[in-house]
């Protein structure tokens, strides 16, 4: 049996004007044009009817079945109106909201009863538009029209409003909410007619639900707020984005300035104890939850102790999520045991300030508790199946047996356990060293060991580095060595060179053979010569230059240099500083670099020289060392060649090193450019990567002339001297015999008196035994019992105006820095040939 007082009564609407009887008109005007068209073919004779009357019923005839057919297939309906929808309408009818559609002019098409029931309304002649409703209230009527706004824009919108009274029935004085929804509408595929529906519903009831929701959340807020502990939430980037009143009070922060994100735990933690707050990813979805002592940092900058309860949430994925930490005030007369209180702060500084990062092991090799420096070192440590990470897992692999040595060493009790240097897994160079001491065995601990590392990346680094200049300069003076002896040997092979040609004519048979031998010799000078470059003993006349103009002149000699396949690409910073160098040096740095570019690109490609300024900031960007902050030009030489192989690029400076085919190249190319960007004061580094190309940075010291400096002048090229004969009194002091012999004989063949001496001590003696008749010295630097400078030294007590010349195969500032301040010397370098010899002494005695 069914109880009728339990369905709902079906409401009707109290307006719809939504069906219009559109089809019964039109069918009586074509019934009136049918009896019209009658009329008057009955006015008509027969025979003049007859064809109009055939052509009327054939029009009919075709049109009638095309309207079948349009029918058949959908094209045409003959009601004016689509079918109704009864499961639509009768949701429409008895919704609980009030609905009401207009047209574009306001009229009402429908309006539902809940509508007429809301505004008040019996008869359909009482429904007011929604604007009409709302008018009363100056907030609800300017609600509604930017509702209508809305509308005449094709959106969808919705407004909250609050009525003074309900809107049907008499004035209560309680006030009432109502939600308006208005969004346009199409009211049909065949009308095609824009319509607005309006939705109208009383939620004050939601509206007060909400209201003691706000609060009850309030007084939670407000409760932990002014909790007696400090409460804090953070994201796992360490932006905070609550704080509770209490821990702002405890930190000095003002919660009025206090924006969500803003503030992060770097900025109230003291030290590096955010790095015991950080997060990463787990496997498990579980929350994690610690206990931390540290300190925390006041506003004044003041240390406050505090216990952290600190959780952290994982998502399913091991996401973390926001931290919810309780922060307990550890500071003075916050704990009944004054005594323990002060001692556990005490300790919880010591153990998070020390420099080491120190962490317990247990029996299983895994991390217990760790300090602020371990977790900075180390970042967060992962949990493995709930338990902590192992110690081992942190370090490189190959390097993980040394490491469980020593942990077996102090699970042993072993009292002395070396230091474990290894590198740190996942964290690039960076390395660290390992002490492992053993820990009491205690019934209730499964601690074994206590762990302190502390990082040794800029150490090893710099090891490493005064290995290489170690190395390096070991090489070099080696090197220096070699090409100071080989530098005497030239000078005699050339010497004697020119003796013999001096006597033959250039149509003697041996003419030629001496040349050649003198050819080659020059060519082996030229190798000494960046041997000594290298080894940065050679003479450099260093002047302000302009990097942009040095290039600009150098690259038509460039473009020679790399033929057809290499495109030249110059890029000039703008206004970049002087430097201080040698030019011709300096030249021969960018055309050795060039020239191994080219090597490296057979194929051909692309060889770009850049130069810019670089300040001290700028420096730290740069990961190269030794570079310390200052001013320097940058000169950027980049190729687009084969690149350095990885295993050969630490050895590409040395000497005779080369990884080009035998016979096509010297090795002393790199080798040269290292010693003179050295000998200049600057720096180069090189980034290379195979199949892609190097790139080589020299940083050349910014020259900043001084003020009251007067302007360099450059000293006007001397005229030739034609005659090189004289005859002046010269000493001659050189320990080579070979060299002291040529030299002799280049002398005196030019007219000149010349004493020999084999050192700096028979110098002196020559020089007594002819009582002040020497004109000019010319001597050795290096030499045994008495050098050259040493022996000047002398020479000027009895003699301040004597002449001198010092001829060596070093470079001239190699010595110079060891004669006092002011003194003059002309220099020669070796090897040196019969007329440079002559011209050197014609001109320092012609001073």
């Amino acid at each position: 049996m069914t109880d009728d007082s339990n369905q709902t009564t079906h409401r009707r609407a109290l307006v719809d004007r939504s069906d219009r009887p559109g089809g019964i008109g039109r069918l009586l005007l074509l019934a009136g044009c049918l009896v019209g068209a009658a009329l008057a073919f009955a006015l008509l004779p027969p025979e003049a009817a007859e064809p109009f009357i055939f052509a009327l019923l054939g029009l009919l005839a075709v049109v009638g079945v095309f309207t079948l057919f349009a029918a058949a297939i959908g094209l045409m309906r003959f009601s004016g109106k689509a079918p109704r929808d009864e499961l639509g309408r009768g949701f429409v009818d008895t919704m609980a909201e009030g609905l009401v559609i207009t047209d574009r002019d306001s009229r009402i098409l429908y309006a539902n009863a809940a509508y007429a029931d809301l505004i008040g309304a019996d008869e359909g002649k009482d429904v007011r538009v929604v604007e009409r409703v709302f008018s009363g209230d100056q907030a609800a009527s300017e609600a509604v029209y930017r509702l209508s706004q809305s509308i005449r824009e094709g959106r969808a919108a919705v407004e909250e409003v609050r009525m003074p009274s309900p809107l049907a029935g008499p004035a209560s004085g309680t006030p009432r909410w109502y939600r308006i929804r208005v969004r346009p509408v199409k009211a049909g595929e065949a009308d095609g007619r824009l319509l607005t529906a309006w939705q109208v519903a009383d939620v004050t009831h939601d509206r007060a639900q909400q209201e003691t929701v706000f609060q009850d959340l309030q007084h939670a807020i407000d409760y932990l707020d002014h909790a007696p502990a400090g409460f804090f939430s953070a994201e796992p980037d360490g932006r905070i984005v609550y704080l509770n009143a209490t821990l702002a009070d405890w930190l000095g922060i003002d919660l009025t300035h206090f924006k969500a994100g803003v503030l992060t735990l770097g900025d109230i933690v003291r030290g590096d104890g955010a790095a015991l707050l950080s997060v990463d990813r787990e496997t498990s979805g579980e929350t994690r939850a610690q206990t931390i002592d540290l300190d925390l940092v006041k506003q004044n900058g003041q240390s406050l102790p505090v216990r952290l309860l600190h959780r952290v949430p994982f998502a399913g994925d091991g996401a973390p999520g926001a931290t919810r930490t309780i922060v307990l005030n550890r500071g003075p007369g916050e704990e009944t045991s004054e005594a323990l209180r002060a001692a556990e702060v005490r300790f919880t500084r010591f153990f998070n300030h020390t420099p080491f990062a120190i962490a317990s092991i247990d029996k299983s090799g895994r991390i217990g508790r760790t300090n602020a420096p371990f977790a900075r070192l180390f970042g967060p440590i992962k949990s493995d199946g709930g338990s902590r990470a192992r110690l081992i897992d942190l370090v490189s692999e190959n390097e993980r047996p040394a490491l469980e040595a020593a942990l077996e060493g102090a699970a042993g009790g072993r009292s002395e356990i070396p230091p474990v240097d290894t590198t740190i897994l996942g964290h690039g160079e960076r390395s660290v060293r390992f002490y492992v001491t053993a820990v009491d065995e205690d019934a209730n601990d499964r601690e074994i060991a206590t762990v302190y590392a502390l990082e040794t990346t800029e150490q090893r680094a710099l090891e490493l580095q005064f290995a290489q200049s170690q190395k390096m300069q070991a090489i070099g003076q080696l090197a220096g060595g070699v090409a100071h002896d080989f530098n005497n040997v030239l000078t005699a092979i050339i010497g004697f060179s020119d003796l013999l040609l001096a006597n033959h004519r250039p149509s003697d048979p041996s003419f030629q053979d001496i040349m050649n031998i003198k050819q080659n010799a020059n060519r082996a000078a030229g190798l000494v010569r960046q041997l000594l470059a290298f080894s940065r003993r050679q003479t450099l006349r260093p002047q302000v230059l302009a990097m942009g103009d040095v290039l600009s002149d150098l690259s038509i000699l460039l473009e020679r240099l790399l033929g057809e396949k290499v495109k030249l690409s110059l890029v000039h910073g703008r206004d970049v500083w002087p430097i201080k160098a040698d030019l011709n040096q300096f030249e021969q740095v960018v055309i050795n670099l060039a020239v191994n570019a080219r090597d490296a690109m057979p194929k051909g490609g692309t060889l770009t020289i850049r130069t810019r300024n670089v300040t001290p900031e700028e420096v730290a960007e740069f990961s190269y060392k030794p570079l310390p902050p200052a001013d320097y030009v940058l000169i950027e030489v980049t190729d687009t060649g084969t690149g350095i192989p990885p295993e050969v690029q630490s050895k590409i400076f040395e000497p005779f090193f080369s990884t080009k085919d035998v016979g096509k190249g010297t090795g002393l190319g790199l080798s040269t450019v290292y010693g003179i960007v050295k000998q200049t004061g600057a720096h180069i580094f090189f980034d290379s990567e195979t199949d892609v190309g190097t790139t080589f940075r020299i940083f050349v010291p910014r020259h900043v002339p001084a003020v009251s400096a007067k302007p360099e002048v450059v000293a006007e090229k001397a005229p030739e001297i034609s005659d090189l004969t004289g005859s002046a009194s010269i000493l001659l002091v050189e320990d080579e015999e070979a060299v002291r012999a040529f030299a002799a004989r280049a002398l005196a063949s030019r007219g000149y008196t010349v004493h020999e001496a084999a050192s700096g001590i028979e110098a002196l003696e020559v020089m007594r035994e002819t009582g002040g008749t020497i004109d000019l010295v010319v001597s050795d630097v290096v030499m045994p019992e008495l050098d050259g400078p040493s022996l000047l030294r002398e020479l000027r007590k009895e003699r301040p105006g004597l002449k001198i010349i010092f001829v060596s195969g070093y470079a001239e500032d190699a010595f110079a820095k060891n004669l006092p301040d002011g003194e003059t010397f002309n220099f020669l370098p070796k090897p040196f040939s019969l007329k440079q010899l002559a011209t050197a002494v014609k001109e320092t005695l012609g001073q």
